[in-house]
């Protein structure tokens, strides 16, 4: 029978090299996102390097404050890996050995063709009381055990040998023994054109609802706002975020542009197929950047036709068709050189609509005239080639990516009519 009590998860990522930051903590993020569609709360989330004192003093705070903990890595077969041991030492049991595990460790060497090194004989001790759980991927068994109520899980650290285990092993075990908790579903508003800031100061009598809540959160040059619900039902939940989302894209409906996973490009992309249109890049300061983050979604070879980085000037106007007297006249970084890389792309590829990108992404090269941070974008299309002056701020890589998405921004806008959003009176894009 499933019991009243909801689900306080922890998470504990175990490993070195994630503390000192040589690698993305990633599983706490994919195993929180996968205990949210089950309606289960991730409280905390930790991460401890490779000494067996500091993984016990995880263990013991994770006890203290939650009935659920996951801990990933240090499962190996060497001398560092020390989750299991830890864990059998903070609950005062023993290691056993697992004939069934042993089996399972020597069949993955077996089904290679290798005989097992003898210290792999590590991976198949299990604590005391406890359960080890089969990895089809790896040499690492997981394991669970439940001491004092708390369900404690250990898993891989390798992305592809968790996955499985916790979606085969962890999340059903959960939902079984916490089945009778609320259900949690969110919903993300991705925004664009508009400040974080100036969202915020329009929502305040939606972000102080305890159900829903509405909150914000900065991306790299766009928004987000994240509704979220519980209740009995998923169903109860969507009742509970429609009218907040209704009221919400009345708000701010020029500027909302997607939800959930949808992303500047997918929605450009989707909207091209849509109307039967292709689209062509000359980049200049985002350097293949933009005609990236077009390519990486699936099926982009059915609208986007190509692009030119066209950094040397050689280049911009041997291979696209920028003006040598436009280039002597205005220079690289200016207005009339972007118009024309919009429109020479868009003519040489034979594109419906031509994105051209200039500018300056420092941290050198900015003078008073034409700082760092100064982004032409053209965009040249069936009604004509407008042409947006950024002043943006930030890193090299920042002013980059937010000129990319600035350039997707304005054509989105363009392709949905609404191409003066956004604009000041001189038809240049905003200021930010």
């Amino acid at each position: 029978m499933a019991l009243a009590e909801p689900c306080r998860a922890e998470l504990i990522a175990v490993g070195t090299e994630i503390v000192i930051g040589q690698i993305h903590n990633g599983h706490a993020r994919e195993i929180s996102q996968e205990l949210a569609k089950h309606g289960m709360y991730v409280y905390y989330h930790s991460a401890v390097g490779d000494n067996e004192a500091r993984i016990i003093e995880t263990f013991s705070i994770a006890s203290r404050r939650s009935n659920a903990v996951i801990a990933t890595g240090g499962l190996g077969p060497t001398q560092d890996d020390l989750t299991k041991e830890a864990l059998a030492k903070f609950l005062g049991r023993n290691l056993v050995l697992s004939q069934e595990a042993l089996t399972e460790v020597e069949s993955y060497f077996k089904r290679r063709g290798r005989p097992m090194p003898e210290q792999n004989r590590k991976q198949a001790l299990v604590i005391e009381g406890g359960e080890w759980i089969p990895n089809p991927n790896g040499t690492a068994p997981g394991q669970y055990v439940f001491d004092n109520g708390v369900h404690y899980f250990l898993l891989p650290g390798p992305p592809l040998e968790m996955r499985p285990m916790l979606q085969n092993y962890v999340i059903p075990r959960l939902v079984d023994h916490f089945g009778g908790t609320r259900k949690l579903v969110s919903r993300i508003l991705h925004f664009c054109g508009i400040g974080e800031s100036d969202v915020d100061a329009r929502i305040a009598d939606l972000t102080c609802k305890d159900n829903p809540t509405v909150a914000p959160y900065a991306g790299e040059g766009e928004m987000v706002l994240r509704i979220t619900a519980s209740g009995p039902t998923e169903d109860a939940c969507w009742e509970l975020i429609r009218p907040v989302e209704d009221e919400l894209r009345k708000r701010f409906a020029p500027f909302i542009y997607g939800v959930d996973a949808d992303s500047l490009a997918s929605v450009v992309l989707r909207r091209l197929q849509e109307t039967g249109s292709t689209l062509a890049v000359a980049e200049s300061c985002t350097g293949g950047m933009l005609a990236e983050m077009i390519t990486d979604v699936p099926g982009s070879s059915s609208s986007f036709l190509g692009g030119v980085v066209a950094y040397d000037n050689r280049v911009k106007a041997s291979v696209v068709g920028v003006r040598e007297e436009t280039l002597a006249a205005h220079g690289a970084v200016s207005e009339q050189t972007a118009r024309e890389l919009a429109q020479g792309v868009r003519d040489k590829l034979g594109a419906t609509y031509g994105i051209g990108v200039t500018g300056i992404a420092g941290p050198g090269g900015g003078t008073p005239e034409k700082p760092v941070g100064l982004v032409y974008v053209g965009l040249a299309g069936p009604r004509g080639c407008r042409v947006y002056e950024l002043r943006l701020r930030g890193s090299r890589a920042q002013i980059r990516i937010r000129s990319c998405k600035q350039a997707l921004w304005r054509l989105w806008q363009e392709l949905n009519g609404d191409s003066d959003v956004g604009r000041d009176k001189t038809g240049r894009g905003e200021k930010g």
